[in-house]
């Protein structure tokens, strides 16, 4: 199929990027970046936007630095910026990681960090690491500018806190600790599928016991989060097989998983138990 007829818009600046989106906004108007999400679903006329705002003009939004403090991630930038770590910083070695996973090459090449986030897919990786990294998005419109944290960002399956006339402009990172561990692993039926579930763990040893540990979990519910209970399982205890099992356990029991035609709620707590567990393994590695 082909999409439904559209106009198309292509400013310079984010000024005038912001302005035409306060204009078409009430027209279903939406941003384009990487397109890999968006495109498609117009083509099957799921979506009909009638104005498409390209920002892959805009001077700026490509930007990817840091500043000591956080990774800041612009509109613009591509997942395929991450094939190579990015920053001298644990994170950048995770981000790295964790992008290897990501659909395929192609669309690695196209598709936008902050694309990724604003279409709010339960099963993206980027959306599971900003929700378990505690990232801070940037929201630009001609009203101004706010900072929502990422708990507050995912409403739900493709459901965020941005407003309709409102731009992803940034999202930020904070860094990690020089000797963080991380972990993450995700199920998929095939190579490049959308994962049916993930899990993304990061901590710091402390005397040997598990110190701030993140737990969180994407593709089981309908928004990645934060598992508290996991994390409280893991702080404190030696990063062994009791303890990991432990916090496994205890996402498994935390989540309230997403039903489908192929899988029960069972079957999905099964999943967290498994994919939490190994992404801890993969953190001793």
């Amino acid at each position: 199929m082909k999409p439904a007829p559209f106009v198309r818009h292509v400013p310079r600046t984010l000024q005038q990027a912001l302005a035409i989106l306060s204009q078409v906004a009430g027209q279903d108007g939406r941003i384009l970046a990487g397109g890999q999400s968006l495109v498609p679903i117009m083509a099957f006329r799921l979506a009909k936007p009638a104005h498409l705002v390209d920002i892959n003009e805009v001077a700026g939004l490509d930007r990817l630095a840091s500043d000591g403090k956080v990774l800041s991630i612009g509109a613009r930038v591509r997942h395929a910026a991450f094939h190579a770590p990015v920053a001298d910083n644990r994170l950048a070695a995770l981000l790295t990681y964790v992008a290897r996973h990501i659909a395929h090459y192609p669309i690695r090449m196209r598709g936008t960090f902050c694309g990724s986030l604003a279409h709010a897919d339960p099963a993206s990786e980027w959306c599971l690491t900003a929700a378990t990294l505690d990232a801070t998005m940037i929201a630009m419109s001609q009203r101004g500018t706010r900072e929502i944290a990422a708990k507050d960002f995912f409403e739900g399956i493709m459901a965020t806190a941005l407003a309709e006339d409102e731009l992803l402009a940034e999202v930020r990172l904070p860094l990690l600790a020089a000797d963080a561990k991380f972990g993450f692993y995700e199920f998929n039926r095939r190579a490049g599928d959308f994962a049916m579930a993930a899990a993304l763990v990061t901590y710091s040893l402390v005397n040997g016991k598990i110190s701030d540990a993140r737990v969180g979990v994407g593709g089981a519910e309908s928004a990645p989060r934060r598992i508290s209970e996991a994390e409280a399982a893991l702080n404190g205890r030696t990063p062994d097989d009791d303890a990991f099992r432990a916090a496994a356990e205890a996402a498994s029991e935390a989540v309230d998983p997403l039903e489908d035609h192929q899988t029960d709620a069972a079957y999905r707590r099964d999943l967290v138990r498994a994919v939490v567990r190994r992404a801890l393994e993969h953190s001793c590695a």
